[in-house]
């Protein structure tokens, strides 16, 4: 008996540390169109002849669209409960899109082709965390290991993309994000399916292979926790909108070197990259609603900070805090979900957190943030000081209400036994 159990945790050993290695690598492939896509497709749409408002509602659309078309997908895959075919269909509709967009000219057809990849592309990414988190629940793995690979490929694309854009010009932006793009298709067939049986879900009054129901979903949009969760984690993710805005170009009218600024977001994703390898460590220290909390306290000091116009030297550990304001928040959400949202419901929780927290928090307060820099600069960033400490107000709300249980119930409960009664340990918060 002993040899047979020592073979089943050799075998499921095994079977995690595939899930993680095909997981972490559909992350780094997903990345490497974020990384270009962000910071050098504005430059392709000037290249093109588009006007800065053009490409303001090219940018900017997005954000608000996601809102009925992320959760509509996710809904979808949670129903049909293969998560990964809607994203390998995602990844091949996005691939087309990009590759139209090519040979695209004019505002219309741009904004079409683009609003396609842009869509697909952010539409995967919940998925993708319902994919990883599925390997949390039935083989203990580690989150932040996975997804950091994200982050790695972030950094190394977005410093080659830069040198490789200014030897080449904006030109060269689409080809890139084409070939990009056709990695993250060829990547999506290896990422692997859900796992069927969900070892954490015995633990948690949930059937293995919990099947989806419009029940599910109806509770979780009308659970007063869960919105409050979207809005505390939303408010601290769109607190960032005015420097991922303006944030470079005040750095420059301060006199501030590109180097410099590059030197500046590197720190800041390295500190992501730090917090995302030590997850496990750090959540079994504290649990998702203190992590939320830590990081909507850094998100206040960071940002009312920013509005003094600090030296280079207090600079640098204000990007640090960004392993807080929005790794430690990120973590937070994603294992907030893994705790309180049962399973057949959990791609749908995901893409209704990342169209607030990514698409409507952050859409509204980049829209804000235009006449808010253009009328006083760095005075701006009180506004994301305030509008961080109403994330952490919101988020000290959850933290005195949520008992560390799930939200509802959902198919076959558990015996009272082993239902948490009490505001969950640092111990439970590591499942």
């Amino acid at each position: 008996m002993v040899a047979k159990n020592a073979a089943t945790d050799d075998r499921v050993a095994s079977d995690g540390s595939a899930y993680a290695l095909r997981v972490s690598a559909f992350y780094a492939a997903v990345f490497l169109i974020y990384g270009f896509n962000v910071p050098y497709l504005p430059l392709w749409l000037d290249w093109r002849g588009l006007s800065d408002t053009e490409i303001a509602i090219v940018t900017a659309a997005p954000f608000f669209l996601r809102l009925a078309v992320t959760p509509a997908f996710a809904v979808a895959a949670d129903k049909s409960g293969n998560h990964r075919l809607f994203i390998v269909g995602l990844a091949g509709i996005g691939f087309v899109a990009i590759a139209l967009l090519n040979g695209m000219h004019g505002f219309w057809p741009i904004l079409v082709m683009s609003l396609i990849f842009a869509l697909t592309t952010m539409t995967i990414m919940p998925l993708t965390e319902t994919v990883a988190i599925g390997g949390v629940r039935a083989y203990g793995l580690d989150y932040g290991r996975m997804r950091l690979w994200g982050s790695l490929t972030f950094i190394v694309i977005g410093a080659a993309g830069g040198a490789l854009v200014a030897r080449t010009g904006a030109q060269v932006v689409v080809p890139v994000l084409i070939a990009a793009a056709a990695v993250t298709f060829a990547a999506s067939f290896w990422l692997p399916r859900r796992p069927q049986t969900d070892r954490g879900s015995a633990d948690r009054g949930q059937t293995a292979g919990a099947h989806f129901s419009w029940h599910d979903v109806r509770q979780l949009i009308g659970s007063p926790m869960f919105l409050i969760f979207l809005f505390a984690s939303g408010a601290i993710q769109g607190a960032h909108a005015l420097f991922y805005t303006f944030g470079a170009l005040h750095w420059a009218s301060q006199g501030l070197t590109t180097t410099w600024t590059g030197a500046l977001w590197a720190v800041s994703i390295a500190a992501e990259v730090a917090l995302f390898a030590y997850s496990a460590a750090i959540l079994r220290l504290a649990g998702p609603l203190q992590l939320l909390l830590a990081g909507g306290a850094a998100a206040v000091v960071r940002w009312l900070a920013m509005s003094f116009d600090p030296p280079l030297a207090l600079l640098f550990p204000l990007q640090a805090l960004h392993a807080f304001t929005y790794a430690a928040t990120h973590l937070a959400a994603i294992h907030f979900i893994h705790r309180a949202v049962p399973q057949a419901a959990a791609g749908t929780a995901q893409a209704l957190y990342a169209t607030v927290a990514a698409g409507l928090m952050m859409g509204i307060a980049t829209l804000a943030s235009g006449p808010l820099y253009g009328a006083v600069a760095g005075g701006a960033y009180l506004a994301p000081a305030g509008l961080a400490l109403a994330g952490l107000l919101a988020g000290l709300a959850i933290y005195r209400r949520w008992d560390g249980d799930l939200l509802w119930r959902t198919g076959v409960a558990a015996p009272a036994s082993v239902i948490p009664t009490g505001r969950e340990t640092a111990d439970q918060s590591s499942h």
